[in-house]
């Protein structure tokens, strides 16, 4: 008689891969299990979110490089310890010596994975995913591109999850295919044929929370592993011999600007930085904006640490430029002015600036005009003539939201 009598076969194929293309991932944190922070205090954040250790700055390859329209852009490619390569893209001003101040240009989550900072860069030949994030969300401009051309030399590259380091959804396990399943249905009689982006970002997006589930199971969150790429890529910024490491920054709009917060908060390299569409308070989210944000802001825990405003004073950065939206979908005014009133309670004067914006979940023409201006006060002078650098937001502002402010950036204060 069989050892195997009365075991029934499953008719269903072998179950695929949760975390496709990712294999390696749970043994890479396993083995670097705490990224180590310069502080206690970005200690406890980088616990908080579950930031693995890092391995030593990857080699890094140029694929191509391109001169046009005042910029050079190289196209850059990097292996980290798991997971698929990383694309990356340097902008630099086309015959300005070095060493220049150095930007790290975060794309937002946008609901596209497909694609990741190729959105912020001017390219050759640009897919249509990025075209459309640009036009969405970022007014039309390519904001890495843009920032090159005020003399910086800015890194955009795909983080965790997104464009080049997307996961494979080919063959997509079983919960995700289901979801996936009904919305293409949905398409069907509708009348809509998806391009093989909005298939993907259809999936990525059911995908998004068997990746966060996998990640508390190792002890990391989405936003954790998200910031482990984020400070690979800063470290390759400030090794490259034509920038400046100690006059960095970073920038981001909506995810992007949680990146950025991040970032300065975990690694005393950022001097400066700017968050646009992604400031509130936690309290402000409950109950209605919840499902507004993806598990990249919402991180198990992540309050007991602080208020989202409240993580700004773990940054040794010494300026930081808050852009809110007034009519902004995804947070409610009430808690923009809370997150306001909270930093300015938090940094001493002339080290913070808020500055609100009509319209809705949008970086706008205006609204980059004054980041740029921002990021050019007070990262392009060096570090021991800061204080005559100046800085005047271009917004209406005020309680109201009717009068204008101007503000002056100088070195007085520790940094917050």
């Amino acid at each position: 008689m069989s050892g195997n009598a009365g075991v029934t076969k499953d008719p269903r194929p072998a179950r695929p891969s949760a975390i496709a293309g990712y294999e390696d991932w749970p043994a890479y944190v396993q083995r670097n299990p705490r990224y180590q922070a310069a502080s206690a205090a970005a200690q406890e954040l980088a616990d908080a979110l579950g930031v693995p250790g890092a391995l030593p700055p990857p080699d890094v390859t140029v694929l191509w490089e391109e001169t046009h329209d005042g910029v050079t852009t190289s196209q850059l490619s990097w292996q980290l310890g798991f997971g698929p390569r990383t694309t990356g893209w340097l902008i630099r001003p086309t015959g300005v010596s070095g060493p220049l101040p150095g930007v790290l240009a975060l794309h937002c989550h946008g609901g596209n994975k497909f694609g990741g900072a190729d959105r912020l860069v001017e390219l050759p030949q640009s897919h249509p995913s990025a075209e459309s994030a640009r036009a969405g969300h970022y007014d039309g401009h390519a904001l890495a591109t843009d920032i090159a051309r005020r003399g910086f030399a800015v890194l955009a590259h795909d983080t965790f999850a997104w464009g080049s380091r997307r996961f494979s959804l080919d063959l997509p396990p079983w919960r995700t295919a289901a979801a996936l399943a009904a919305r293409q249905a949905q398409w069907r009689e509708d009348g809509v044929v998806p391009s093989e982006a909005e298939v993907y970002n259809a999936a990525a997006g059911f995908h998004e929370e068997t990746v966060a589930k996998t990640a508390g199971l190792l002890g990391t969150s989405l936003a954790g592993m998200v910031a482990h790429d984020d400070v690979a890529a800063l470290e390759i910024l400030a090794a490259l011999p034509d920038v400046d490491q100690d006059r960095l920054g970073c920038i981001g709009f909506s995810g992007g600007g949680g990146r950025s917060l991040a970032l300065a908060a975990l690694s005393p390299r950022i001097r400066s930085y700017v968050v646009t569409c992604m400031m509130t308070t936690f309290q402000s989210l409950l109950p209605a904006h919840l499902d507004a944000h993806s598990w990249l802001l919402q991180t198990p825990g992540l309050w007991r640490v602080g208020d989202w405003p409240e993580l700004t004073a773990r940054s040794a950065a010494s300026r930081l430029l808050v852009q809110y939206a007034l009519a902004d979908e995804l947070f409610p005014e009430g808690g923009m002015r809370e997150a306001h009133a909270i930093l300015e309670s938090l940094h001493p004067h002339g080290t913070y600036t808020g500055s609100f914006w009509p319209g809705g979940h949008v970086f706008t023409s205006r609204m980059q005009e004054e980041a740029l201006a921002f990021l050019a006060a007070t990262l392009h002078c060096p570090p021991n003539l800061s204080s005559q650098s100046t800085f005047s937001s271009q917004s209406t502002f005020s309680s109201q939201s009717t009068l204008s402010s101007q503000s002056t950036f100088s070195s007085q204060g520790s940094p917050s």
